[in-house]
């Protein structure tokens, strides 16, 4: 089962920064601690690293730790810069090895150029440039982006760009998908709120990110730049976590009580089980399930830290697991945040578009419909089942959904807009389900449904005659 997207970047502060003011250090009011690297040693550096990673072999986040952990010397400052310049490369990968074709010499280091030039003044690469270097650069930073086909000009796959073309403003979605995402956060509601917290940081060191609301999520805090907020003292405290407002909202949907059982079926790294655990004031039973042992592992810090006592983690097989038999039909509320192609969070992953393969997808949507059924005995009479994926992709959504429904009819589908109510109301969203897009949202990408199964058939009570 898929691993929460939003905690599975290197911790890296991908804050913008110019040659010479590096972003960590003018964040801290520090000076540096060593003169800034001239710029051919970083673009050399990003060209090393764009090597390993291109050979897509391991994730991208994966390939940058191990590049850092091979390279010591190499400063935070600095690793936030050469990480902000690879995964720019990554969203506009397409475009920029056409680009490249165009000059001499290796690939590899026009793509770092590229990269760098995105997050530098040209006055700063151009130290590094030889004069072919420069007039290629001149010449393809000149070129109308806009008389590429919609493919390159994005960035995307054929076999991408042609499923995304089915939806509404495609072009819309897929820039929104080729930009950074926010830094949201999500206040711990079982220690704190978000108008206290807000109200802390306002007076505190924090104001300097401008944290604000999220628009939709009541919990929910958008910061702007990436501070190390994991050093923050209110993280150490556990009243907040890093989720996107788009995750947040998941755990709306399932709206759990006080004191009821509740089944997060793919855990993963513990996001979305922490804010259910918030919202059943610790109470209850809530148990993380995932195949993952090493998953579960990481994520009981977070769940320490949290201060709830309610969640038991549980490591299942992904067959007939006899722990997830003894629950059937006994849960009160069931999330299904099912492993999925994760196109929607292609912000925070860009290499997931490269590294995906349209041949997979139909293994993934038969892995969704075995855990949905899975997970969907374990509703108990009139409980509820929420099904999720982070997937723009109407097989991995509706179509999953709808297969579902048509195979379990004492399952009923719910309209999301009744249950997030005012509270959370969400414009530009059309139907029973939940469909968040970066261009519409300022979220990942996100879909959810919403299912009730039957209350248990009342048994007539038989009068004494008839009893006789």
């Amino acid at each position: 089962m898929k691993t929460d997207p939003h905690a599975s970047r290197p911790r890296v502060d991908r804050k913008r920064s110019n040659a010479g003011k590096p972003a960590q250090a003018a964040a801290s009011g520090r000076s540096p601690a060593r003169p800034y690297i001239p710029a051919a040693a970083r673009i050399e550096q990003v060209r090393q690293v764009l090597g390993e990673l291109l050979q897509w072999t391991y994730p991208a986040d994966a390939v940058l730790s191990h590049w850092f952990r091979a390279h010591k010397n190499v400063g935070g400052r600095d690793r936030n810069e050469i990480a902000e310049a690879v995964y720019d490369v990554l969203r506009n990968l397409r475009r920029y090895r056409q680009l490249a074709e165009i000059g001499q010499g290796a690939a590899t280091r026009r793509l770092a150029v590229l990269g760098l030039a995105a997050i530098w003044p040209r006055e700063t690469i151009d130290t590094a440039l030889d004069e072919p270097e420069r007039h290629w650069l001149d010449h393809v930073q000149r070129l109308d982006v806009g008389a590429l086909s919609r493919a390159v000009r994005c960035s995307m796959p054929d076999w991408l760009d042609e499923r995304l073309g089915r939806l509404d403003d495609p072009e819309a979605l897929m820039q929104a998908l080729n930009r950074p995402a926010p830094l949201d956060l999500r206040v711990n509601a079982f220690k704190t709120d978000r108008e206290a917290l807000l109200g802390q940081w306002r007076d505190g060191p924090e104001s300097r990110w401008s944290p604000q609301p999220t628009p939709y999520s009541p919990w929910g805090i958008r910061i702007h730049g990436r501070p190390p907020v994991n050093r923050w003292h209110a993280f150490e405290r556990g009243e907040f976590e890093v989720q996107d407002e788009g995750s947040q909202l998941l755990a709306a949907l399932v709206a759990p009580k006080r004191g009821e059982m509740v089944i997060d079926y793919c855990a993963g790294a513990g996001g979305k089980t922490l804010q259910l655990g918030a919202m059943m004031r610790s109470t209850g039973r809530l148990y993380a399930f995932d195949v993952s042992a090493a998953r579960l592992a990481r994520a009981k810090p977070r769940f320490a830290r949290s201060g709830l006592s309610n969640i038991i983690p549980v490591v299942i097989s992904a067959g007939n697991d006899q722990r997830v038999r003894r629950l059937h039909g006994k849960a009160h509320r069931v999330l299904v945040d099912a492993p999925c192609s994760g196109l929607g969070t292609l912000r925070r992953n860009p290499d997931l578009k490269w590294r995906q393969h349209p041949d997979a997808l139909g293994e993934m949507i038969e892995v969704q419909a075995r855990i949905l059924r899975q997970a969907a005995a374990c509703v108990a009479p009139g409980g509820r089942l929420v099904y999720a994926s982070c997937s723009l992709l109407p097989e991995e959504n509706e179509q999953q959904v709808q297969a579902f429904l048509d195979e379990n009819p004492d399952f009923t589908l719910l309209d999301v807009h009744d249950i997030l109510g005012e509270r959370c109301a969400i414009p530009d969203m059309d139907g029973s389900y939940l469909h968040l897009r970066p261009d519409l949202h300022g979220t990942d990408g996100f879909f959810a449904a919403v299912m009730q199964r039957a209350p248990k058939a009342a048994v007539p009570r038989q009068s004494a005659d008839q009893a006789a």
